[in-house]
């Protein structure tokens, strides 16, 4: 190749390379106007920019904070599916329980005043909280808080009867 023609392929490098470049830095803007920024005003707009000061530490209490308040979860479907897939390595999270069983198991030596009690929690009638008393192990009552549940569950112990909140 003569001198001209090494000149002239060199010439048509560099306006290749500085066409790739400027095409690049294109993609590059056109990429940084697709992402849409959403504008947020007032009390949202100081909480978002609050958010971005704190840390990933503090920012996981509050995420768990907010799940307990709203009785929400905040993990992804995706990762519950993955965490049923797992190795059974023991580090899965269960969820929390919300409702509560309560089953009379054993109605001990007061059965009188057993019936008595299941009458004033089950608001049943005089068969229907002897027939419950006696098919013991039974359930008293199903998809209840847990507050509710120990509240009944002592009530029963109460009077001699053993008690279960599954």
């Amino acid at each position: 190749m003569s001198k001209e023609q090494v000149e002239a392929v060199e010439a048509t490098e560099e306006a290749v390379v500085e066409a790739t470049e400027e095409a690049v830095v294109e993609a590059a803007e056109e990429a940084v106007e697709v992402k849409e920024e959403v504008k947020l005003e007032g009390k949202m707009g100081e909480f978002v920019d609050w958010i971005e000061t704190i840390t990933v530490l503090e920012l996981s209490q509050l995420v768990k904070a907010l799940e307990v308040r709203l009785g929400v979860s905040a993990a992804a479907p995706v990762a519950v599916a993955a965490a049923g897939t797992g190795g059974g390595d023991g580090a899965e999270e269960v969820a929390e329980q919300t409702a509560f069983d309560v089953v009379l198991t054993v109605v001990g030596g007061q059965k009188i005043q057993v019936i008595k009690e299941l009458r004033v929690i089950t608001s049943l009638g005089l068969k229907e909280a002897k027939d419950l008393v006696d098919s013991a192990p039974k359930s008293v009552k199903n998809g209840v808080t847990k507050e509710e549940a120990e509240t009944i569950k002592a009530q029963l112990e109460g009077v001699g009867a053993t008690v279960e909140i599954k």
